[in-house]
Protein backbone atom coordinates (compact mmCIF):
# COMPACT_ATOMS: atom_id res chain seq x y z
CA UNK A 1 0.00 0.00 0.00
CA UNK A 2 1.15 3.57 -0.63
CA UNK A 3 1.33 6.41 1.33
CA UNK A 4 0.17 9.35 0.34
CA UNK A 5 2.28 12.50 -0.38
CA UNK A 6 3.19 14.60 2.37
CA UNK A 7 0.99 17.61 0.92
CA UNK A 8 -1.85 15.00 1.00
CA UNK A 9 -1.00 14.61 4.65
CA UNK A 10 -1.08 17.74 5.34
CA UNK A 11 -4.73 18.49 3.68
CA UNK A 12 -5.90 15.71 5.32
CA UNK A 13 -4.51 16.77 8.82
CA UNK A 14 -5.82 20.14 8.35
CA UNK A 15 -9.26 18.64 7.49
CA UNK A 16 -9.40 16.83 10.38
CA UNK A 17 -8.12 20.05 12.25
CA UNK A 18 -11.21 21.84 11.32
CA UNK A 19 -13.91 19.44 12.18
CA UNK A 20 -12.42 18.87 15.93
CA UNK A 21 -12.78 22.84 15.64
CA UNK A 22 -16.15 22.43 14.61
CA UNK A 23 -17.32 19.86 16.81
CA UNK A 24 -15.14 21.33 20.05
CA UNK A 25 -16.30 24.80 19.96
CA UNK A 26 -19.67 23.86 20.50
CA UNK A 27 -18.49 22.27 24.01
CA UNK A 28 -18.89 25.47 25.87
CA UNK A 29 -22.93 25.33 24.68
CA UNK A 30 -23.17 21.16 25.83
CA UNK A 31 -21.40 21.82 29.23
CA UNK A 32 -24.23 24.87 29.46
CA UNK A 33 -27.27 22.37 28.12
CA UNK A 34 -25.60 20.08 31.02
CA UNK A 35 -25.37 21.96 33.66
CA UNK A 36 -28.70 23.22 33.16
CA UNK A 37 -30.48 19.74 32.84
CA UNK A 38 -28.63 18.83 35.82
CA UNK A 39 -29.60 21.78 37.76
CA UNK A 40 -33.38 21.55 36.69
CA UNK A 41 -33.40 17.70 37.65
CA UNK A 42 -32.64 18.24 41.23
CA UNK A 43 -34.39 21.67 41.40
CA UNK A 44 -37.24 19.49 39.95
CA UNK A 45 -36.95 16.81 42.42
CA UNK A 46 -36.54 18.93 45.26
CA UNK A 47 -40.13 20.74 44.62
CA UNK A 48 -41.79 17.40 44.12
CA UNK A 49 -40.41 15.70 47.37
CA UNK A 50 -39.08 18.59 49.64
CA UNK A 51 -38.97 15.77 52.28
CA UNK A 52 -36.57 13.23 50.65
CA UNK A 53 -34.43 16.60 50.58
CA UNK A 54 -34.09 18.24 54.27
CA UNK A 55 -31.90 16.20 55.70
CA UNK A 56 -29.33 18.02 53.49
CA UNK A 57 -30.34 21.27 55.27
CA UNK A 58 -27.58 21.87 57.55
CA UNK A 59 -28.49 23.37 61.01
CA UNK A 60 -32.11 22.83 60.80
CA UNK A 61 -34.18 19.44 62.10
CA UNK A 62 -34.81 17.59 58.80
CA UNK A 63 -38.56 17.16 60.52
CA UNK A 64 -39.39 20.45 60.98
CA UNK A 65 -41.02 22.91 58.76
CA UNK A 66 -37.99 25.25 57.88
CA UNK A 67 -36.55 22.29 56.36
CA UNK A 68 -39.17 22.23 54.26
CA UNK A 69 -39.51 25.39 53.20
CA UNK A 70 -35.57 25.93 52.70
CA UNK A 71 -35.72 22.97 50.17
CA UNK A 72 -38.51 24.70 48.35
CA UNK A 73 -36.81 27.61 47.94
CA UNK A 74 -33.57 25.79 46.94
CA UNK A 75 -35.31 23.90 44.54
CA UNK A 76 -36.85 27.14 42.88
CA UNK A 77 -33.16 28.64 43.11
CA UNK A 78 -32.07 25.77 41.00
CA UNK A 79 -34.93 25.85 38.98
CA UNK A 80 -34.59 29.70 37.90
CA UNK A 81 -30.37 29.23 37.35
CA UNK A 82 -31.13 26.07 34.82
CA UNK A 83 -33.10 28.10 32.94
CA UNK A 84 -30.88 30.98 32.95
CA UNK A 85 -27.73 28.95 32.13
CA UNK A 86 -29.51 26.87 29.69
CA UNK A 87 -30.92 29.76 27.94
CA UNK A 88 -27.63 31.81 28.21
CA UNK A 89 -29.37 34.70 30.09
CA UNK A 90 -26.79 36.48 32.48
CA UNK A 91 -24.89 33.37 31.93
CA UNK A 92 -21.70 34.09 33.77
CA UNK A 93 -23.49 35.29 36.94
CA UNK A 94 -25.69 32.11 37.21
CA UNK A 95 -22.69 29.92 36.45
CA UNK A 96 -20.85 32.24 39.51
CA UNK A 97 -24.49 31.56 41.53
CA UNK A 98 -24.41 27.88 41.45
CA UNK A 99 -21.17 27.70 41.50
CA UNK A 100 -21.17 29.21 44.66
CA UNK A 101 -24.21 27.11 46.05
CA UNK A 102 -22.46 23.69 44.72
CA UNK A 103 -19.80 24.89 47.20
CA UNK A 104 -21.76 25.12 49.63
CA UNK A 105 -23.08 21.65 48.95
CA UNK A 106 -19.75 19.99 48.32
CA UNK A 107 -18.08 21.67 51.74
CA UNK A 108 -21.26 20.60 53.48
CA UNK A 109 -21.30 17.10 52.35
CA UNK A 110 -17.35 16.46 53.17
CA UNK A 111 -17.65 17.58 56.56
CA UNK A 112 -20.63 15.40 57.42
CA UNK A 113 -20.23 12.58 55.37
CA UNK A 114 -15.99 12.90 54.14
CA UNK A 115 -15.24 12.41 50.35
CA UNK A 116 -17.94 10.18 48.59
CA UNK A 117 -19.17 9.44 45.19
CA UNK A 118 -22.19 11.57 46.05
CA UNK A 119 -19.65 14.64 46.95
CA UNK A 120 -17.34 13.74 44.15
CA UNK A 121 -19.87 13.60 42.04
CA UNK A 122 -20.55 17.08 43.32
CA UNK A 123 -17.53 18.64 42.70
CA UNK A 124 -17.66 17.63 39.14
CA UNK A 125 -20.67 19.68 38.63
CA UNK A 126 -19.07 22.51 40.70
CA UNK A 127 -16.16 22.40 38.15
CA UNK A 128 -18.25 22.56 35.48
CA UNK A 129 -20.44 25.93 36.70
CA UNK A 130 -16.47 27.28 37.39
CA UNK A 131 -15.80 26.52 33.87
CA UNK A 132 -19.11 28.52 32.44
CA UNK A 133 -18.63 31.18 34.81
CA UNK A 134 -15.05 31.79 33.27
CA UNK A 135 -16.01 31.02 29.59
CA UNK A 136 -17.26 33.35 27.04
CA UNK A 137 -17.74 31.68 23.84
CA UNK A 138 -20.66 30.29 23.34
CA UNK A 139 -22.78 29.21 20.70
CA UNK A 140 -26.99 29.35 20.48
CA UNK A 141 -27.65 31.91 22.85
CA UNK A 142 -30.66 33.98 23.53
CA UNK A 143 -29.97 37.32 22.42
CA UNK A 144 -32.03 40.60 21.28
Amino acid sequence: MSRGTRAEDVAGRGRLAERTAAITGWAPTMARVLLGLTLAWFGYHELVTPQLWTGYVPGVSATSDLAIVLVLAHGWLLLVLAVAITAAIGLRLAAAVSALLLLQIVLELAITGGLSDLTLRDVGVLGLALCLTADTRQRAVLSN
